[in-house]
C-alpha cells in the first residue's frame, strides 16, 4: 500500500495498529467506499481463535466494515471538530465464509440514508470474490 493511501486512512479515522482493520482505500464516492485489509497471520488474535485452525473472528469482519464506513463518513463530518461516527446499531448480520490468515478481504460499504447526524449503512465483506459477511449498521456523529 502506498504511504499516501495509508495517510488517507489515518486522516479519516483515529484507529491505529493493532486495531486498525483497513489497509487501503480502493475507491470512494460520496455514498460508497471500497477498502481492503490483508490478514498476515501474525495478528495476536489468531493464537486463540483457533489454535491450529485460525480464522478471523466474525466480529472483526464487522469492525473492518464499520471502520470503512467511518472513513466514508469522515467526508460528511467536515467542520465538526471532535466529532466522530460512533456505531449505534448492527442488524441483519450474516456470516457466509471463513477468512483465514494470509487472505485479503474486500470491504464495500454504502451509505443508504442520512437523517441529520444519523447515518444508515450497508456492508459486504468478501474474500477471494466470495461473500464472507454482510451487515447493516447505523452511526451517529458524536462529540469525543
Amino acid at each position: 500500500m502506498s504511504r499516501t493511501n495509508r495517510q488517507a486512512v489515518y486522516d479519516a479515522i483515529p484507529h491505529r495498529e493493532p486495531f486498525l482493520l483497513v489497509d487501503e482505500i480502493v475507491e470512494r464516492t460520496d455514498s460508497r467506499i471500497v477498502c481492503q485489509k490483508t490478514f498476515s497471520g501474525e495478528e495476536d488474535f489468531f493464537r486463540g481463535h483457533y489454535p491450529g485452525r485460525p480464522i478471523v473472528p466474525g466480529v472483526l469482519l464487522c469492525e473492518a466494515a464499520i471502520q470503512s464506513g467511518a472513513i466514508l463518513l469522515a467526508q460528511h463530518l467536515t467542520g465538526g471538530e471532535g466529532r466522530l461516527p460512533v456505531v449505534t446499531r448492527l442488524s441483519d448480520v450474516r456470516f457466509k465464509r471463513m477468512v483465514r490468515p494470509g487472505q485479503t478481504i474486500r470491504i464495500e460499504v454504502e451509505l443508504k440514508e442520512r437523517l441529520a447526524d444519523a447515518f444508515f449503512l450497508a456492508a459486504r465483506v468478501s474474500v477471494e470474490g466470495n461473500l464472507a459477511a454482510r451487515l447493516e449498521f447505523a452511526c451517529t456523529a458524536a462529540a469525543v
